[in-house]
């Protein structure tokens, strides 16, 4: 299990994919996408909506949770919550698709950033 989601740091996302790629496991768990909870003022500061498609459908949440599948790469997200319905909105985003190009390109940023900090 690995942290993932938006607000993961570039070298932990690297460092989880190397591992991925090395050991091949069976499956990839990530887990905290939003880094504690969605009421932290981060996810006021901008809208996850952009790195997915038809964003019209989407909550923020259910964009954040869904792009966590990508930051890095992991085949299920572990959420701590017994909200019924924060699951279920959650589980509603499965259905939709994150903008592969973005999140790449987000990447990207995040790599770029860290080569001049």
């Amino acid at each position: 299990m690995v942290r993932a989601g938006l607000l993961v740091g570039v070298d932990t996302v690297e460092a989880a994919d190397l591992l991925a790629e090395r050991w091949r496991p069976s499956a990839i768990w990530g887990m905290s996408p939003f880094g504690g909870s969605t009421a932290e003022p981060v996810w006021e500061t901008f809208d996850p909506r952009i790195f997915v498609q038809d964003t019209q459908q989407w909550t923020s949440v259910q964009a954040a949770f869904r792009v966590a599948y990508h930051l890095p790469a992991v085949d299920a997200v572990a959420v701590g919550t017994d909200n019924l319905d924060h699951l279920r909105e959650l589980q509603e985003s499965l259905e939709y698709e994150v903008d592969e190009a973005t999140v790449s390109q987000y990447r990207r940023l995040l790599r770029d950033r860290r080569q001049v900090d």
